[in-house]
Order: structure tokens, then sequence, then C-alpha cells
């Protein structure tokens, strides 16, 4: 059951931020665990306010609206456009420098610990009960990133278009990252050893990329081994 979150322990001073500034985060932490648990429809900016310590007003001052607000704790916990391929220089890059930029941007927010989980969660309840928003990310940044992959890998693999194996092997690839997002209280129980540190982070980042660079020499060696060879001719 996911509770209201209270505000993060304080682990260094954060000298000049300002009250209201601390005012908007509570605001935005309170949003991202109360819309993850009730979702936007059953969540009243009265129970937002209430749970972060501000005054109701606030939220219109710092967000607009409700609206406002549930696009904020949507977006801003995670980043805009966290998850993504370098868009320009692609070309400069060797695979294995792409794959560990590609799997960086789903490592860095794991390291967030609680509030990535509750961002997921939040995402899940979008995908249940849609506004909008996970449209939206779909074709904004999940789209532009995995045409970004799958143009990446047809080049490494020396194709001049993209079948629909490339496009599975780009799936896979993305699902190696995706999975430790989605499926983090799984891992809890399966093997609760392998997420939850720094170091844990590093190894997981040095063998993801690992990993799918052995799916893509699989997927060389599978299509090297299906394409016709050549006969002699006579002449």
């Amino acid at each position: 059951m996911v509770s209201a979150m209270e505000p993060e322990p304080a682990v260094r001073p954060r000298p000049q931020r300002s009250d209201g500034e601390q005012s908007r985060e509570r605001l935005l932490h309170a949003a991202v665990a109360l819309f993850a648990q009730h979702g936007f429809a059953k969540t009243s900016t009265r129970e937002i306010a209430e749970a972060a310590g501000a005054n109701l007003a606030a939220i219109s001052y710092y967000f607009g609206d409700k609206a406002g607000l549930y696009r904020a704790a949507y977006t801003e916990p995670m980043g805009q456009g966290a998850i993504g391929m370098p868009r320009e220089g692609n070309a400069k890059l060797s695979m294995p420098e792409a794959l560990r930029h590609f799997y960086a941007s789903f490592i860095g927010p794991l390291r967030q610990g609680a509030m990535v989980r509750l961002c997921m969660k939040l995402q899940m309840r979008e995908m249940l009960e849609p506004t909008g928003l996970w449209q939206h990310e779909v074709a904004h940044n999940i789209k532009p990133m995995h045409d970004a992959l799958v143009q990446l890998l047809r080049r490494h693999l020396g194709l001049k278009r993209a079948d629909d194996d490339l496009q599975r092997l780009a799936l896979c690839i993305s699902a190696l990252g995706v999975h430790l997002h989605i499926a983090s209280d799984v891992i809890d129980v399966l093997a609760p050893t392998v997420l939850g540190s720094d170091k844990s982070f590093d190894t997981w980042l040095d063998r993801l990329v690992m990993y799918a660079q052995a799916m893509i020499d699989a997927e060389a060696a599978r299509r090297r081994a299906a394409a016709p060879t050549p006969r002699n001719s006579k002449r």
C-alpha cells in the first residue's frame, strides 16, 4: 500500500533554497504518492496540500491547477526525456559507448530509490486511467528513443532498412532496462541483493551493456548464417 510521502530527510544541507522551493517540492512529492495510490480523479488538491503541509493556494501558485500539478508529478521527478539515445553524433559512437549512454538513462533514475518506484506506480496508474500523458510520452519520448536505437543497430549491422527482426532486437534491448523499473518489487523478493546500492547500479550498467552486445552479436551471426551462399557460375 502506498502512503503519502513524508518530506525527505536532509542528507546534506541545501543552502540558498527558499521556503517557496521547499513548499513546491513537498507538494510535488505528496502529489506523486497520492496520485500513484488513488489516481487523478480520486485525489483532491486538498488532500495533497494537507499531506505536504502546504496551503491549498500554493498549488494554484506553483502549478496552476490540479491538472498542472499532475503533469508535474508525472514528468518532473524522473526528468523530462530521461530515457533515450544520444541524438547527435550517434554514428561516431562505438556500440558499447552508445549502449552505455542508453542504459545510463535507465539506471540514473533508479538511484532515487523510493521516489522512482512511486513514479513507476504513477505511470502504471496513468496507463489504467489515462489522461493523455501516457500517449504523449509514447509519441514524444519512447518512440524517438526506439527509432534512434533501431537506426543505430541498422548502421551497426550494415542493413539498408529496418526489418521486423531488427525491431525485435531493439525491443529486447530496451526491455532489459525497462524490467528493472517495472519489476523492482519482484526483484526485491527474487534477488534482494542485486539492487539498492551505488555499486549494484554500476554493476548493472556494465552487465546491461554486455548482455545487449551479446544479443546484437547473436543477431549478426544469425543473419550471416541465413544469408544465401553465392554460387560459382560457369562461363
